[in-house]
C-alpha cells in the first residue's frame, strides 16, 4: 500500500504549495463573485428516462422535501416514482429517492379531482375508473425549484415548489364548483408498504397526521400538518375503501377526499410540513419557512436557494456542456437530505427522538456510490456542510453501534458492500476538517472496521475472505481494503502506530485476489484454490464473486493504491497492455443475470457503475495520461447527452453527476481520501471554483477544442507546472491553473515518474 510514491505525498504537496505561493492568491481572495443565472441550464428531465431513475419535481438544496408526481408504476425503472417514458400521474408525493435501484418513499400522496373521486388507483391502460390522470410533456415544466402539469382528464393544472422542509402546491380548477383534493397515505412505490396511517382534521382548513411503512427502509415515520388556502366544507375518511366515520382516523391505509364549495379564482394552495418527529413540528416547520400563501415568491427563493449553489462552480462552454454541467451539478444537491426540524429535533436510528440538536442532521446517504466522488467533491462546494456530515455519522454511530452503510429516513439498509462512511470522514478530516468529536470520530472508524459482518471476520485475522463461504468476496475484500486504507491514514495522523500498522496490512491484502495467471482479481476457495470454472466476462447478479460486475471491471478497484497495482502485474508495460485491453475488447458481458447497471459501456468498462469511475485515470499513474483525455472524451460524448436517457446508469444520489462535474472541469478523486485530483482532459473551457467567500481557484483550458483534447503544458500561478495532478490545497488556497491543449497527445506532460499522481 505505502509505496515510495505514497509516502511523499504530503512532503510533496506541501513543497507543490511552499514554492507556488504567488501573489495571485491574494488578488483571488480580493475579488468579488457575480452571481449569474445558471439555472436556465439545468434540464430536471435528463436522467429521468431510461435508467437513470432521478427524481423530477420540485426540491431546493438538500431538502427534506422533494415534491413531485407519481407514475403507475412499471417496474425498476420507475424506482424514483416517475419515468419520462410515462403518461400517468397518480398524485404528488413529498419524498423520493434520485437515482437509486430500490424504491421506497413516495410518502403523502395528494391528487386534485374535478368530478367524482374514485378511492383506487388508475391504470397505465385505464385512467377512467381509477383516481389519476393522464397528461402530455407538451403541457409539463420543470425547473430547479418549481414544477406543474396540466392533468387531462380533470383539466387542472397542478403547480408545485417548496423549501427545506415544507411542499407547497397550487391547483388552478376549470371551474368554481364541484372540486376536490385526494389525500391517500396507502400510496408508496417499490417495496415500500403501509403499517400504520393516521388522518385528522384540526380546523376547516388544516389536516394532520402520520404514515408508518416499511420497506427499503424497515421502520420509517413521517408526521405531516396540511394547511389549505380554502376552508373544507366536508372530509370523508377511509381505510382504503372502507369509510370511517368522524373528523379522525387510524387505519392501514387511511384515506380521506376532501369537497370545496365556490373557490376564489378556482384556486386551492396547500402547505404540507413534514417531521420526523411529530406533527406539531410540521406545523412548526411550515410557520418557520413558508408562513404565508405567496405562491409565486417562494417558487422565486427555491429558484434563488439553486442558484447560489450553482454559482460556487462558474464554467464557460458550449451549450451542451453548460447544459450537462448545471443539471448534473443540481443533481448532485438532492441528497444527503435535511432530518431534522427547524427546532432541531429529529428522530435516530434507535428511534429515540433527540430535541434541539446543534447540527444540521442528515439522512439518504448512498455510500457506496458517494464516497468515490460526490463526497470529494462537496469538500470543495459545501464546507459549511462537512462537519454536520461527519456530525450525522458519529449520531448514527452512537445510536446503532457502527457507522452508517445505507442511511435511509433513520434505517439503516445495509444496502451494498463496504464500510464507506469510514472513507467520507478520513477524508474530512485530512482536508481539515475537525468541527465534531476527532477521538469519537476514530473510534467510530475503527470500531466500524472490527465489525464481524460480510466477510469481516476473515480480514480481521488478516486473511483472504473464501469464496466458498460467502458470496461477493472479491467485491467485499476490495472495498474493505480502500476502507481499511483509510483508516490507516487517520491512524498514522494521529501517531496510532499499532493501529496504522495492523490497517495498512489489512488494506494490503486486496493482493490476495490477484492471480498473476490470468491477471484478474478472482475469487479463492477455502482449499487456496482459485474458483473454476472462471470466466472474466462472467457476471451474475448476486451469485458469484463481484457485485454488479465482472473480473473484467474489478480487476481495477484499487484506487488507494494503484502503483501496488501495476507492481502485481510485474510491470508498467504489462499493465498498460491489460489497461488498454478492458477498452478495446470487443466481447460482451457474459451471464444469466446480468445487474442492468452494467451499462455505458466501452469494451468492458462500464461508465453506468460506480466501482469503474475511477479506471480511466488509472493510465496518468503508468505515465500515459493522454490515453485518460481520449476516453474521458469519448464517455462524455456517448453517455451524457440533454436528452432524458441523458445518464447511462442510474443517478445514484449523485454520483454519477459528480463524476461528470469533476471530468469536465479536468481532473477527478481517483483516491477518495487522500487530497489528490488526477488530470484528465476539461470540457469547459474555464471553470472557476469559489470555495469560500472572496477565495476562488480558476482553470483555464487554453485552446480547447473537441479536437484539441491533450494537455501540451500547464501553468499555476503563471510558473510552469509539469505533475498530471493537482491537489485540495492548491484549490481551496486559490489561484489559477492554465492547461495549454492540442490535438497531439503529449509525450512529455506528466510523464516522469515525479510528475505522476501522489
Amino acid at each position: 500500500m505505502f509505496t515510495k510514491y505514497n509516502k511523499i505525498a504530503f512532503s510533496g504537496i506541501l513543497a507543490l504549495n511552499l514554492f507556488f505561493a504567488n501573489p495571485v492568491v491574494s488578488q483571488q481572495k480580493k475579488a468579488k463573485q457575480t452571481h449569474l443565472d445558471y439555472t436556465q441550464y439545468v434540464n430536471p428531465f435528463i436522467g429521468s428516462a431510461g435508467h437513470g431513475h432521478v427524481f423530477v419535481g420540485a426540491n431546493v438544496p438538500f431538502g427534506a422535501v422533494q415534491l413531485g408526481p407519481v407514475n403507475v408504476f412499471e417496474g425498476w425503472d420507475w424506482c424514483s416514482g416517475y419515468n419520462y417514458a410515462s403518461n400517468t400521474i397518480l398524485g404528488f408525493t413529498h419524498t423520493h429517492l434520485s437515482g437509486t435501484g430500490i424504491g421506497d418513499l413516495n410518502d403523502i400522496l395528494l391528487l386534485p379531482v374535478s368530478g367524482k373521486v374514485p378511492l383506487t388507483k388508475g391504470t397505465k391502460e385505464d385512467m377512467t375508473t381509477g383516481y389519476g390522470s393522464y397528461f402530455s410533456h407538451q403541457n409539463e415544466v420543470s425547473k430547479a425549484g418549481y414544477y406543474s402539469v396540466i392533468l387531462d382528464k380533470y383539466k387542472i393544472k397542478a403547480e408545485l415548489t417548496a423549501s427545506e422542509r415544507v411542499g407547497f402546491h397550487k391547483y388552478t380548477f376549470n371551474s368554481t364548483t364541484d372540486n376536490h383534493i385526494l389525500l391517500d397515505l396507502a400510496d408508496g412505490i417499490g417495496w415500500d408498504k403501509p403499517v400504520k396511517t393516521f388522518i385528522k382534521k384540526i380546523n376547516e382548513t388544516t389536516l394532520v397526521g402520520y404514515r408508518y411503512s416499511a420497506g427499503w427502509a424497515t421502520d420509517q415515520r413521517i408526521f405531516f400538518t396540511m394547511e389549505f388556502s380554502e376552508p373544507i366544507a366536508a372530509m370523508a375518511l377511509y381505510d382504503a375503501t372502507t369509510a370511517i366515520a368522524g373528523n379522525e382516523g387510524e387505519a392501514l391505509k387511511m384515506k380521506a377526499v376532501l369537497d370545496f364549495k365556490a373557490l376564489k379564482n378556482k384556486q386551492i394552495l396547500v402547505k404540507v410540513g413534514i417531521s420526523p418527529v411529530s406533527y406539531e413540528n410540521a406545523s412548526a416547520n411550515i410557520k418557520a419557512e413558508i408562513p404565508g400563501w405567496n405562491f409565486e415568491a417562494v417558487a422565486k427563493e427555491a429558484t434563488s436557494k439553486w442558484n447560489k449553489e450553482l454559482n460556487k462552480i462558474q464554467i464557460k462552454a458550449d451549450d451542451k456542456t453548460m447544459k450537462v454541467f448545471y443539471t448534473a451539478m443540481y443533481h448532485t444537491m438532492f441528497a444527503p437530505s435535511i432530518f431534522n426540524d427547524v427546532n432541531g429535533d429529529y428522530r435516530g436510528t434507535d428511534k429515540k427522538v433527540y430535541e434541539k440538536a446543534n447540527f444540521t442532521n442528515y439522512t439518504t446517504f448512498s455510500l457506496w456510490d458517494t464516497y468515490r466522488g460526490l463526497h470529494p467533491l462537496y469538500t470543495l462546494t459545501q464546507p459549511d456542510k462537512i462537519n454536520d456530515i461527519v456530525k450525522s455519522f458519529l449520531a448514527i454511530y452512537e445510536q446503532q453501534g457502527r457507522l452508517p452503510v445505507w442511511h435511509l429516513m433513520g434505517n439503516e439498509t445495509n444496502t451494498m458492500n463496504g464500510n464507506h462512511s469510514i472513507a467520507v470522514i478520513v477524508d474530512a478530516y485530512r482536508k481539515g476538517y475537525r468541527g465534531y468529536d476527532v477521538a469519537l470520530a476514530y473510534e467510530a472508524i475503527k470500531k466500524t472496521a472490527m465489525q464481524t459482518r460480510d466477510g469481516m471476520d476473515y480480514v480481521q485475522k488478516l486473511q483472504y475472505i473464501p469464496a466458498d463461504k460467502m458470496l461477493e468476496s472479491v467485491g467485499n475484500a476490495l472495498e474493505y481494503a480502500i476502507d481499511d486504507y483509510c483508516v490507516a491514514l487517520m491512524a498514522k495522523d494521529l501517531n496510532k502506530t499499532e493501529d496504522y500498522n495492523y490497517f495498512s496490512k489489512r488494506a494490503n491484502l486486496y493482493k490476495l485476489y490477484f492471480d498473476k495467471e490470468t491477471t484478474f482479481m478472482r475469487g479463492k476457495l477455502t482449499d487456496g484454490n482459485w474458483r473454476t470454472p472462471f470466466n472474466p466476462l462472467s457476471s451474475a447478479h448476486r451469485k458469484d464473486d463481484y457485485v454488479e460486475g465482472n473480473a473484467w471491471q474489478y480487476t481495477w478497484l484499487v484506487p488507494q493504491d494503484p502503483y501496488g497495482l501495476i507492481d502485481l502485474f510485474g510491470s508498467e508495460d504489462k499493465f498498460l497492455a491489460k489497461l488498454d485491453s478492458l477498452f478495446l475488447i470487443t466481447d460482451k458481458v457474459e451471464g444469466e443475470e446480468i445487474s442492468p447497471d452494467i451499462s455505458g459501456l466501452i469494451g468492458q468498462y462500464a461508465q453506468g457503475n460506480e466501482p469503474n469511475h475511477h479506471i480511466p485515470y488509472l493510465y496518468a499513474y503508468a505515465g500515459q495520461p493522454w490515453k485518460t483525455a481520449k476516453l474521458i472524451r469519448e464517455i462524455d460524448e456517448k453517455f451524457y447527452s440533454t436528452k432524458p436517457d441523458g445518464l447511462c446508469g442510474n443517478e445514484d444520489l449523485g454520483q454519477m453527476s459528480a463524476w461528470y462535474v469533476f471530468s469536465s472541469m479536468g481532473f477527478y478523486s481517483v483516491n477518495p481520501a487522500n487530497g489528490i485530483y488526477v488530470l484528465g482532459s476539461p470540457l469547459v473551457n474555464t471553470a472557476t471554483i469559489h470555495h469560500k467567500e472572496g477565495i476562488s481557484f480558476t482553470l483555464k483550458a487554453v485552446d480547447n477544442s473537441k479536437t484539441n483534447i491533450y494537455i501540451q503544458k500547464a501553468e499555476y500561478n503563471g510558473k510552469p507546472y509539469t505533475k498530471s495532478y493537482i491537489t485540495h490545497d492548491m484549490i481551496v488556497k486559490g489561484g489559477e491553473l492554465k492547461l495549454y491543449m492540442g490535438s497531439k497527445p503529449s509525450m512529455t506532460f506528466g510523464v516522469k515518474k515525479e510528475d505522476r499522481p501522489l
